[in-house]
């Protein structure tokens, strides 16, 4: 079943920004949660957990969205090197951009690395708070050295800080989806070394770019479930987790304990794929979830039907125990890149901490992608 963005395609610009700002919104949204047991979040929010930022006295969001940032940021240099007719190395550039993001976090790399020149990104100060940042993240860029395919560092990490980060490789039109998937799982090596981790990473930048070329919810999802059975080196952990993914989706929103049992907290990459994955296609129209009808605005001002549909799965994706953040960023990246900006919540932008940091590194990527810059 295809589930169609509408009749007139998002441009681009409008799937980059609604991408970047989906995962932002997602993260915050599962932040203020991310560290509560499912039986907490009831306690403080009801029984439908919680469903929306007018629910929390803020909403910031966390080093998923930093380092989404810094993964535009790594890819924003390297395209401005090849349009000045320059070859750059992207997964050096992309380590450097991550490396500055370390410093950020007060933390030092040795003295043997190498020093970058700072970009505009290094002066938004958002991106230099400490929102409890990814362990495997840390140690592996502050060994100094720039983990490889071959020589991966944190050989053992699965953890899911490097699915996070990699929705921007979606979003670079015109390479292939060979280069997509290769770019993605290069660039995890730098942080996270386990089979699973780089393909997870890989396969959601997948996911990102069959979306922003045109491919339906259903259609997407099954494809790269399908590729993730087909690598090289698998990892049986993310083709099983995808599989039941899918197969979850088919009955509609479950309970967060059944979520759970079935797919796990979010806390590994291929959870954190799962969950939100399950997360978006449960919640989509005609599927039996809660994504609405094609009625336009509702009494409720909930929205019109894509606005419902982000509502509704980033609800299903952050209520659940585990590792929210994770979860909820990248169901909102996935929505984001398939209906572009028009499924973002008003209410929910206005609450946003630091948008234009979203926005300016979105302009970015917007302009060394296509004419519109």
């Amino acid at each position: 079943m295809s589930i169609e963005p509408g009749p007139s395609a998002p441009a681009l610009r409008s799937r980059i920004h609604g991408c970047l700002l989906g995962g932002a919104l997602g993260d915050a949204l599962g932040y203020a949660v991310g560290t509560d047991s499912m039986e907490e979040i009831r306690r403080r929010f009801g029984g439908h957990g919680l469903t929306g930022f007018h629910e929390l006295s803020g909403s910031p969001f966390s080093d998923e969205t930093q380092l989404t940032l810094y993964t535009v940021d790594g890819l924003v240099e390297a395209l401005e090197w090849a349009n000045s007719g320059v070859g750059a190395d992207v997964n050096a550039c992309l380590w450097l951009a991550y490396l500055r993001w370390l410093a950020t976090q007060g933390e030092s790399a040795p003295a043997a690395a190498p020093a970058p020149q700072p970009r505009w990104i290094d002066r938004q100060a958002v991106l230099h708070e400490r929102r409890r940042p990814d362990k495997a993240s840390i140690s592996g860029l502050a060994t100094g050295e720039m983990g490889t395919v071959f020589r991966p560092v944190n050989p053992v990490s699965k953890g899911c800080g490097t699915v996070v980060r990699s929705a921007p490789f979606g979003l670079v039109p015109h390479i292939t989806p060979d280069s997509v998937y290769k770019l993605s799982a290069d660039a995890a090596s730098l942080t996270h070394g386990h089979p699973a981790a780089r393909q997870s990473a890989g396969i959601f930048s997948l996911l990102i770019h069959r979306l922003v070329t045109g491919e339906g919810l259903h259609e997407a999802a099954a494809a790269v479930a399908a590729r993730s059975r087909s690598l090289n080196e698998v990892a049986p952990e993310l083709p099983d987790r995808l599989d039941y993914a899918l197969r979850l989706a088919g009955k509609g929103v479950v309970s967060p304990e059944e979520l759970t049992e079935a797919l796990g907290e979010g806390r590994t990459a291929a959870e954190a794929l799962a969950v939100a994955l399950y997360a978006v296609l449960a919640t989509a129209p005609g599927t039996g979830g809660t994504g609405g009808d094609n009625q336009g605005t509702d009494d409720a001002g909930a929205g019109t039907l894509p606005v419902r549909h982000f509502r509704a799965a980033l609800a299903l994706a952050v209520n659940h125990g585990g590792n929210s953040d994770s979860t909820g960023s990248l169901a909102g990246n996935i929505l984001g890149a398939f209906y572009g900006e028009e499924c973002l919540p008003a209410d929910w932008l206005g609450s946003l901490e630091a948008p234009e940091a979203v926005r300016g590194m979105a302009d970015l990527l917007v302009g060394v992608t296509t004419a519109e810059g």
